[in-house]
């Protein structure tokens, strides 16, 4: 009863799904992963309003931690 028609059609709508060539590796799935686990980064505001990276040198003002570490040109 089965005909070549028959097992062509067949085989054409119930094909296998497609197979990797390799094992993806432990390290590009957590890279893959990771990337979702960026954040914006984080800013401090002195007390006139600008806004500075925490731990970071404050640029405006020279500060950090409240004390002057970089000698500005006025």
């Amino acid at each position: 009863m089965t005909s070549y028609a028959f097992c062509f059609f067949w085989s054409e709508i119930f094909k296998p799904m497609g197979q990797q060539k390799r094992k993806q590796s432990k390290q590009r799935s957590r890279k893959r992963r990771g990337m979702n686990r960026f954040i914006a980064p984080q800013f401090s505001k002195n007390p006139d309003g600008s806004l500075f990276m925490m731990h970071h040198v404050d640029p405006s003002t020279g500060l950090y931690r409240g004390r002057q570490v970089i000698t500005l040109d006025q």
